[in-house]
């Protein structure tokens, strides 16, 4: 590998890189940052529209002796590579211990109509998701568990927010994400493709172990998560066809929104992949 100068602090590209931590300006160039070897990695390996969703990548001259195949292989990609001080990696990361790498990627959020012609089984929700935190982690786990898409409402949280992209450990590159879908929108197609419309709610009448019990999670669903402080609108539950609680058979008096989250999403990833659905051992 080459050893090309530092890239100034000055610099119009590093200037450049550094207003991608305002949504405005995300919006405008329709970029945002990833940071850190797991999330550039996947932005390397990833394709946006035909094109490396990976443009341009900064690291520090250690970070890129360390991961040397990931730097060598957004080169073979075309991607405007730089070495950084750590002064430079400092202003462009969003954390307190930068990990050496930052990456400017291009969005790549789908269309909801195209998640909707995939036909997909098992869909993540997020219809007043504000934490960005939250968002990615939920991202997370409907990655993990199998998920084949997930939709952010107008409601919820910027997709592209430094803290959804870290959060998401590498999944926001996975999975198709559709962004801004109001969510009445979002439950009428969901609902017209063939797909069970199921919110998430503490307080909700249905019990997520009875459901499993009577065999009703094995088709395709999608699961509606609200606020992380007040839950979902009495006019969004309203929309769904179940509304589901977690049973907390302990002393606990909640789950957190993404624990709750992977709880449910796992509960219909197991249910659509057992023979003739999930049901209890002690059902007869």
């Amino acid at each position: 590998m080459g050893t090309p100068e530092l890239i100034s602090p000055r610099s119009p590209r590093v200037v450049a890189a550094r207003k991608l931590a305002k949504r405005s300006s995300r919006v405008k160039e329709r970029r945002f940052i990833a940071e850190g070897p797991q999330a550039v990695r996947e932005a390397v390996e990833h394709r946006s529209g035909g094109e490396p969703t990976l443009v341009e990548l900064f690291a520090t001259v250690e970070a890129a002796e360390r991961h040397t195949e990931i730097v060598e292989a957004a080169r073979a990609a075309g991607v405007r590579f730089h070495l950084a001080s750590d002064e430079v990696i400092a202003e462009l990361s969003q954390t307190v211990t930068p990990q050496g790498l930052v990456g400017v990627c291009r969005f790549l959020d789908s269309p909801f109509d195209e998640i909707l012609a995939a036909r997909p089984r098992l869909v993540a929700v997020l219809a007043h998701v504000r934490d960005p935190g939250n968002a990615g982690t939920v991202l997370r786990c409907a990655d993990a568990a199998g998920a084949d898409a997930v939709v952010l409402t107008d409601a919820s949280v910027d997709l592209y927010n430094p803290k959804s992209v870290r959060a998401s450990v590498g999944s926001l590159f996975h999975l198709p994400v559709a962004v801004g879908v109001p969510v009445d929108r979002a439950v009428a197609g969901l609902r017209a493709a063939g797909v069970r419309i199921v919110a998430a709610d503490g307080a909700g009448d249905a019990d997520l172990d009875a459901e499993l019990d009577h065999g009703t999670m094995g088709g395709p669903t999608a699961w509606v998560f609200g606020n992380e402080a007040w839950g979902l609108p009495e006019e969004t539950r309203a929309l769904a066809d179940a509304v589901v609680r977690v049973p907390i058979h302990g002393k606990a008096e909640s789950l957190n929104l993404a624990t709750a989250a992977a709880v449910c999403l796992y509960a219909s990833a197991r249910a659509q992949r057992a023979s003739g659905g999930c049901r209890s051992v002690t059902s007869s």
